[in-house]
């Protein structure tokens, strides 16, 4: 077990759930194969661990362990097994297979020790994440789907295209630190779609909260850190992500705080806080790869809790807005509690996970002397709490009690990955160094200074007081936020009509001209008599009938002679094309 990639395990257990009948087995499988890869990347993998193969004649290493492929490891198995447990109560065999395969695909991007490996499990991963959306359930779930689904082959297209040209002008097939070459870019700028780097983002706010109640918390915690992850691989240190991500934090929270669906306010905020990570790839320097490593575990963590929570709202009432709930809390005080356990650890409350990694981000980019970036992230620290700490929990489950919203119960299991995934928030919190010895370098800072604390108390409690004050104009709205998707969307008519009708027109011409010479020829094989008058217009059936009901009438050809007349007009092709 100990050179078995991980992604094998996950994408045969995802096989298994497909063909096995409704269950507790099919359960079974969906949180036990995620427990058994974390149990082998604790027992049977560690630093320099490979496997390789040759394919082709091509090296390809499906399997490199190190400092920073094993961080992303563990988060990632401990994601699919809270995620697994969410998810228990549902029995939809095939999302729970692409729940599966999309965690086994994201592993398979993690230990990717080549470009090849790590192009098919990067669009492997566009696949079985976009059924995830497709299998919401909600109005707008196909639509969501398919737009996710375009984006994400647009940037896999873009990614393989860097990876070609890489590899034609003599680069290694090594996935290393790259240089800035075009090829570079164009695998960057794969790279930033999946990151979700505005402008490229809307994907992510469009398709999350469109997917089920547990395909969300699925999608939460895969395809932006393993974005952020390869970022952290090929482009530490590339200055521009520095700008892009410290863009990524402020833009998040603005929309965030604009936001009426709750889940839809949870995905503009993964945008919001992948931008810390962003930003500390960029500054590139050892404590900030750290700081940027450390926030995607921790947020892995306490995003997923927070969908879950979010998730438990809209099972238990069927509503998913903040102008539709509120009132409710006394009848999910659970829910509630374990919620706000999530929101510290996001604001970055001391004790709570978020305190010591995002700190350690900042201090990064203090140890640069950035305090422009500095600034930057602890306004949208104020925006964090602004909106997930504050505005969702308040609008969503507090205010006077309404009596018209039906609250069901909600399945034990959910309440259970909950309660984990809350544990494991103020356990990093308390014991920051269980992390920090994960880390891909050496961690030498302490998070738990009296200027730190007190500094971090002062900046939310003005953001509590603000709130209070302000509540009556935070509320949600019943209004459709505009944002860069606004272009794709509306250019999908003027695209059809300039590109998509007469490219159709175009090969269906051609085909047609193909089916007729086909039909032609293959009468005039089968019956030469009747073939001639066919093809001038004389004959009888012919007359105000289509091609396709004449040639019925006229009896099919049987199957050799219609690949006869194939091969000879195929021939007559090339024999044109030899003569010109």
């Amino acid at each position: 077990m100990d050179s078995l990639p991980p992604a094998v395990i996950m994408v045969v257990a995802a096989v298994l759930v497909a063909l096995t009948p409704a269950g507790i087995v099919r359960k079974v499988i969906a949180v036990g194969a995620p427990l058994l890869v974390l149990a082998q990347l604790i027992w049977a993998l560690d630093d320099g661990n490979s496997w390789t193969l040759t394919w082709l004649s091509f090296d390809l290493e499906p399997l490199r362990a190190d400092g920073l492929s094993m961080v992303f490891g563990y988060v990632f198995a401990i994601a699919a097994v809270l995620s697994g447990i969410y998810a228990w109560h549902l029995n939809e065999r095939y999302q729970q297979a692409a729940a599966l395969a999309y965690g086994g695909t994201s592993l398979g991007v993690v230990f990717a020790g080549d470009l090849l490996t790590l192009v098919l499990f990067w669009e492997l991963m566009a696949f079985t994440s976009a059924y995830l959306v497709w299998a919401g359930g909600f109005p707008g779930s196909r639509g969501a789907g398919m737009r996710y689904l375009y984006v994400h082959l647009v940037g896999g297209s873009v990614l393989l295209a860097g990876v070609l040209w890489h590899l034609g002008t003599g680069g290694s097939l090594d996935f290393t630190l790259f240089e800035g070459t075009i090829a570079s870019w164009l695998i960057l700028g794969g790279f930033a779609i999946n990151a979700a780097v505005v402008p490229m983002h809307a994907w992510l706010s469009d398709a999350y909260p469109e997917a089920g109640i547990a395909g969300s918390v699925f999608l939460s915690a895969f395809t932006t850190k393993t974005a952020v992850y390869v970022m952290a691989r090929g482009f530490a240190g590339w200055e521009i992500l520095i700008a892009l991500g410290v863009i990524m934090a402020l833009y998040g929270v603005v929309y965030a705080v604009l936001e009426n669906d709750i889940r839809r306010l949870l995905a503009y905020h993964i945008i919001s806080q992948v931008g810390y990570m962003v930003a500390g790839v960029g500054i590139g320097t050892e404590i900030a790869i750290n700081g940027a490593v450390s926030h995607a575990f921790a947020h892995v963590i306490y995003k997923g809790l927070l969908f879950m929570g979010a998730g438990a709202a809209i099972y238990a009432t069927g509503r998913r807005t903040l102008t539709a709930l509120g009132g409710i809390g006394d009848r999910m005080r659970l829910v509630v509690v374990l919620y706000m356990v999530g929101a510290f650890a996001i604001s970055a409350f001391p004790l709570f996970s978020g305190f010591v990694t995002k700190s350690l981000m900042v201090y990064a980019a203090e140890q640069e002397h950035l305090y422009w970036v500095v600034a930057s992230l602890y306004l949208a620290s104020v925006g964090t709490f602004l909106h997930t700490g504050l505005k969702l929990p308040y609008f969503t489950w507090f205010g006077p009690r309404r009596d018209d919203i039906r609250v069901g119960p909600v399945p034990r299991s959910m309440l259970v990955a909950m309660f984990l995934a809350a544990a494991l928030c103020i356990g990093i919190g308390v014991y920051p160094d269980a992390l920090y010895n994960l880390l891909p370098f050496p961690v030498h800072y302490e998070p738990y200074t009296a200027d730190h604390v007190v500094r971090t108390l002062q900046l939310l409690g003005f953001t509590a007081v603000g709130f209070w004050l302000l509540r009556g104009k935070l509320g949600g709205e019943a209004t459709i936020t505009l944002d860069t998707d606004w272009f794709y969307r509306k250019a999908g008519t003027p695209l059809r009509v300039l590109l998509q009708e007469p490219l159709e027109a175009v090969f269906t011409g051609a085909q047609r001209g193909v089916d007729w010479t086909t039909r032609t020829a293959t009468q005039l094989v089968r019956t030469p008599a009747s073939g001639w008058p066919a093809i001038l217009g004389r004959s009888r059936y012919a007359q105000g009938v289509d091609a396709e009901t004449t040639m019925r009438r006229l009896g099919r050809p049987p199957l050799g002679l219609a690949l006869a007349g194939i091969v000879v007009v195929f021939g007559l092709f090339v024999l044109l094309a030899e003569l010109t």
